[in-house]
């Protein structure tokens, strides 16, 4: 797997898909459609969803490939793929409120090893290097020249004073039963996933999701936190959350530092 050429693509691709998302997010207000499963979806969805599907079928054409614009049509027997979600955070987008991303990843043999999250409206860029090892690009965002990138890492917890990120759009009563078995210092809430950018960085040791994600939603931002060291685990039995599951859909997970000492469901 030649990595260097797929940190490049990833990062480009998601840049220029950013730049078709915001052209639509300052403009006059836009159209909001419902699909299939009762989800909103945008122009700005399906415009950035075709830019970056073209850019990786030219630059990998022979990598299978998921997305969430063209999921109806997927069936990925195989273990290696590559995974997007153009404009995860829909909601947040729609009501401007800045907490959408842009998600990008390869998995390999059901584990997300790359990835690249790219939050245009807050100018953050998260994405592994060809090492595995993940970075937060900072300064002005170029397309052909990288800027400084700064290492991310998790944080070392203290278990006595965690601090929580959960959803900002699907917060319910059970996560917050579940949140509430640990000794909590403060919480933040978050949109798409920067919530596992979040973890990466140290800026929260645990993320919770009690609710329905699909693989795509989570891919990215599994790869960027688990090359900050962190893990992604299911939330019934505590086992390594995988990939390439029947349908793409994730059981209720938890991301989190590896010193967080995790409560039973």
């Amino acid at each position: 797997m030649d990595y260097d050429r797929i940190t490049q693509a990833f990062r480009r691709l998601a840049l220029e898909a950013g730049d078709r998302i915001m052209e639509i997010y300052e403009g006059p207000d836009f159209e909001v459609s419902v699909k299939s499963d009762s989800s909103p979806v945008t122009a700005a969805d399906e415009a950035a969803d075709a830019h970056i599907s073209d850019g990786l079928r030219a630059a990998f054409p022979d990598l299978p490939l998921v997305t969430e614009e063209q999921a109806d049509s997927h069936d990925v027997s195989a273990a290696t793929f590559l995974i997007v979600d153009p404009l995860d955070g829909t909601k947040e987008f729609i009501n401007r409120r800045g907490d959408f991303t842009v998600n990008i990843a390869l998995v390999e043999d059901g584990v997300p090893t790359r990835g690249v999250v790219y939050a245009p409206a807050k100018g953050r860029l998260f994405y592994t290097l060809p090492d595995g090892s993940s970075v937060e690009e900072m300064g002005a965002l170029h397309k052909e020249t990288v800027g400084e990138t700064v290492p991310v890492r998790v944080s070392e917890p203290d278990n006595d004073s965690l601090m929580v990120v959960a959803s900002k759009s699907h917060r319910d009563q059970a996560t917050d039963d579940y949140i509430g078995k640990y000794a909590v210092r403060d919480m933040t809430s978050a949109g798409s996933s920067l919530k596992f950018c979040l973890v990466a960085t140290g800026e929260a040791d645990l993320y919770p999701r009690l609710g329905r994600t699909m693989e795509w939603d989570t891919a990215a931002g599994h790869a960027v936190l688990s090359g900050a060291g962190g893990q992604v685990v299911r939330f019934d039995d505590l086992s390594p959350l995988v990939y390439g599951k029947e349908g793409f859909a994730n059981p209720f997970l938890i991301a989190y530092a590896p010193g967080v000492e995790l409560k039973p469901a």
